[in-house]
């Protein structure tokens, strides 16, 4: 089946033409893009957990929509920037040119069918600065196009309550979290008898610098770990990932719903006095 979680009636790919040129009020349809990563997880995760865990969030949300809020989910782009992780046998990456440039071209195509409000559903921690930078130029180019780069995490849901608090700060692939939301949602393709905890090694002491704090350093996955896994999937239990995913789609349903409602601000009039392009503002 081609729509995996997404309910049918909600997967993009099955509209025909038609359905779309006679949908009613296009300009407030909401579009979903789910983004993930074909990447290394551990030894216990297969490849694919975060594009699994965007499509199946998504999907459940979608399920849980009222019937009265317009919404489609787009096939699921599986391939994303993941060259942090290119160390580790598997994992496959795109340039950041390459997902710029399929993203714009992707929004494009939602914009000239008529639909004016996108959102990338972005599911891999390693890209969400590409996706903020090309929503920025969708709406740079066409602005009436509201365009939103999400994190499939930053919706209100319970999983810092189920965390220890260094799973929290440190716990950031392949841990507690992503191993129970897998558990919950592909369990034949969790191996847990090859699970095995280890935390980033070699953060600085005693520094304001930090692995993705508020100032960062640059790393690749194998700086900081041998087994690639940054957290501790041992404590993973399918109670967990259950309720983890029962909270990420009652979010997701709440920010769809406010996404329809949304209307872009525009405080700008042909009056306005023009930008001086020499202004330098600090």
């Amino acid at each position: 089946m081609m729509h995996g979680f997404i309910p049918p009636e909600r997967f993009f790919a099955y509209l025909t033409w038609t359905d779309i040129q006679s949908m009613p009020d296009p300009d407030n349809v909401v579009i979903l893009q789910p983004i993930g990563a074909i990447e290394q997880h551990g030894p216990h995760l297969p490849l694919a957990v975060d594009a699994a865990i965007g499509q199946a969030v998504i999907g459940k949300a979608l399920a849980k929509l009222p019937d009265h809020v317009p919404a489609y989910a787009l096939p699921s782009l599986y391939y994303g920037k993941s060259n942090e992780h290119w160390h580790f046998p598997g994992t496959i990456t795109l340039s950041v040119q390459t997902l710029i440039a399929t993203l714009m071209e992707i929004g494009e195509s939602i914009y000239r069918a008529g639909f004016r409000k996108l959102v990338f559903v972005n599911a891999h921690g390693g890209q969400p600065q590409v996706i903020e930078i090309v929503a920025r130029d969708l709406h740079q180019r066409y602005e009436d196009f509201i365009v939103l780069p999400l994190f499939i995490w930053r919706v209100p849901n319970v999983a810092g309550d189920l965390l220890t608090p260094k799973e929290r700060e440190l716990g950031i692939h392949a841990g507690d979290a992503e191993t129970s939301l897998l558990l919950s949602i592909l369990p034949d393709q969790v191996r847990m008898e090859r699970a095995i905890a280890e935390y980033p090694q070699g953060l600085p002491d005693d520094s304001l610098l930090s692995m993705e704090g508020k100032l960062p350093f640059a790393w690749a996955t194998r700086d900081l770990s041998k087994s690639g896994v940054l957290g501790d999937p041992t404590t993973a239990t399918t109670e967990k990932g259950d309720r983890i995913l029962e909270s990420l789609a009652d979010g997701w349903v709440q920010a769809i719903k406010d996404i329809h409602r949304f209307r872009q601000p525009q405080q700008w009039t042909a009056q306005a006095a023009p930008c001086n392009p020499d202004v330098s503002f600090k």
